[in-house]
C-alpha cells in the first residue's frame, strides 16, 4: 500500500516555513502499513496542482495534499481539485459555518462573509471535520486511488489525520504490518559496521530490510519487517536483533524505536526519576528548549542557567574568578565545574554544562572555532569531554545540542 504526500504553497519553495507536515504524516502512516512512495511540494498554481493529482493517481493508492485551502483567492487548491474531479457542484455545509462563527466568537473575531467559502465543498467530498479551524478537510475516491485534502497548519492537519483520515485508511483498505527496530551504536563508522555484519546482513529473510543511519559519532541501525502475520515477523526481528546484538555488543548503546533523542533521554529519566538542568554558555539555552519540547519534561527537567559570559558563570553559577584566569572560560576545568555548580545550586541528580567557540572569532581564549566543552554531573563524578565540531556556527551549536544529550544518554543507560 503505497501512499504520496503532496504539500501545496509558496511558502514552502522559497524558504519561508519548513515542512514539517509531510515528515509527521509520513510516520504516522507508516505505523498503520502503509509506505510513503513520493514526496512533493508544489506552488500554488493551478496547471502544476494538477499535474501533481495526475502523477501522484498513476504511482499510489493514497494521495495526501496539505495546504491551500484558505479563504483567500491565493488559496486555489479546493477549486482545481475539483476542477480534476469534473465537479463543478458545490455544496454548503451549515454545520460548517456555525462552526466557524463559534470558533470565530470564542476568540473575539468578527465573521466576514469570506469565511462561508470555508463551508463550500465539491459535492463528491466527503466532508472531513475540522474541530481545530475553520477549513474542513475532503475525501475523494476516484479509480481506486483515496485522495485527502487537508489544511497546511500544522495542529489542524494532525487533528483531521488522527480523528478522520487514519482511521477511514484502515477500514478503506487491508493493510499489511510494518514494523521498525532501530539499535544505536557508538564509536565505529559505517563502514566498518557493515564490513564487521557482512555475512549475517546477505543473509536477512527477504521481508526484512536494513538501513545504515549514520550521524555525528554514532550509526543507527534500522531493521524494518513487512507482511501480513505480525507474530512471524516479531519473532523473526527479535531473532536477527539477537544475532546482530553479538556482533556489535561492544558498540551498541541501546535500542532506539523511532524516538527522538530527547524523547528517549526523558524517558529515562522519567524511568529512573531523576531530575537534569543546563549550564549553557555557546547554545545559550538551545538544550534546555530541546529537552522542554518533549510534553511532561516537567517530571524530570527543572531549569537552565544561561551564562554567555564570564561575569554571569561567576555570579549566576558560581564558577570561581580563579578558574577562569588560569584556565579561560573555555575549558575543561570550567565546563566541570558549571555542571557541578549547577547540581548544587538546582538540586537536580544531574547537569549539562557547555562551553566554546561557535565562532566567527574567539573571544577570551586561545581554543580555535569549533572546540567545544561538554560536561555532565552528578552527585558522585563529573565526565567532560573535548570536541572539535568545525564550522559553521550553526553547526557547532547543533551538535553540541546533539552530543550533550548523547552523552547524557550513554550515563543513563550505564547506571540503569
Amino acid at each position: 500500500m503505497n501512499a504520496e504526500i503532496i504539500t501545496i504553497g509558496d511558502e514552502i519553495l522559497i524558504g519561508q516555513i519548513v515542512d514539517t507536515n509531510s515528515q509527521w504524516i509520513a510516520t504516522e502512516l507508516n505505523k498503520i502499513g502503509v509506505s510513503i512512495y513520493q514526496i512533493s511540494s508544489i506552488q500554488d498554481d493551478r496547471e502544476h496542482i494538477l499535474n501533481a493529482l495526475k502523477e501522484a493517481e498513476n504511482r499510489a493508492d493514497i494521495v495526501l495534499i496539505t495546504g491551500g485551502l484558505g479563504p483567500t483567492k491565493d488559496d486555489i487548491t479546493k477549486k482545481t481539485i475539483a476542477e480534476y474531479f469534473n465537479d463543478s457542484e458545490i455544496v454548503e455545509y451549515p454545520n460548517v459555518i456555525q462552526h466557524i462563527k463559534e470558533l470565530f466568537q470564542k476568540n473575539n473575531i468578527p465573521f466576514t462573509k469570506v469565511q462561508e467559502y470555508q463551508a463550500q465543498l465539491p459535492s463528491k467530498a466527503t466532508l472531513l471535520v475540522n474541530d481545530f479551524g475553520t477549513a474542513p478537510g475532503m475525501w475523494f475516491y476516484e479509480s481506486d486511488t483515496v485522495f485527502v485534502s487537508m489544511p497546511g497548519v500544522p495542529y489542524e492537519m494532525k487533528g483531521l489525520m488522527i480523528h478522520e483520515v487514519i482511521p477511514r485508511i484502515q477500514k478503506q483498505f487491508k493493510l499489511p504490518y510494518i514494523i521498525h527496530k532501530t539499535i544505536m551504536t557508538y564509536g565505529m563508522g559505517e563502514s566498518m559496521i557493515s564490513d564487521k555484519i557482512a555475512n549475517w546482513e546477505s543473509s536477512l529473510p527477504n521481508f526484512i530490510k536494513l538501513a545504515y543511519l549514520p550521524s555525528y559519532g554514532r550509526v543507527r541501525l534500522r531493521l524494518s519487517a513487512r507482511g501480513i502475520n505480525r507474530e512471524l515477523l516479531e519473532n523473526t526481528l527479535e531473532k536477527e536483533l539477537k544475532i546482530v546484538r553479538n556482533l556489535l555488543s561492544d558498540i551498541i548503546t541501546g535500542e532506539d524505536n523511532g524516538l527522538l533523542i530527547e524523547e528517549y533521554v526523558g524517558n529515562l529519566l522519567r524511568k529512573q526519576q531523576k531530575t537534569i538542568a543546563t549550564a549553557e554558555s555557546i547554545t545559550g539555552g538551545k538544550i534546555a528548549a530541546t529537552i522542554v519540547s518533549i510534553s511532561g519534561a516537567s517530571e524530570y527537567f527543572k531549569g537552565s542557567l544561561v551564562a554567555y559570559t564570564s561575569e554571569i558563570k561567576q555570579s549566576l553559577i558560581g564558577v570561581s574568578k580563579e578558574t577562569i584566569e588560569q584556565f579561560s572560560v573555555v575549558s575543561k576545568e570550567v565546563t566541570e565545574e558549571m555542571a557541578q555548580k549547577t547540581c548544587e545550586k538546582l538540586q537536580t541528580d544531574y547537569a549539562i554544562a557547555v562551553t566554546g567557540n561557535a565562532g566567527p572569532t574567539t573571544d577570551e581564549t586561545d581554543k580555535s572555532v569549533g572546540i567545544v566543552y561538554i560536561a555532565i554531573a552528578n552527585q558522585e563524578e563529573v565526565i567532560c569531554r573535548e570536541y572539535d565540531f568545525g564550522q559553521p556556527r550553526e553547526k557547532v551549536i547543533n551538535r553540541t545540542v546533539t552530543k550533550s544529550l548523547q552523552m547524557l544518554q550513554e550515563l543513563l543507560i550505564k547506571n540503569t
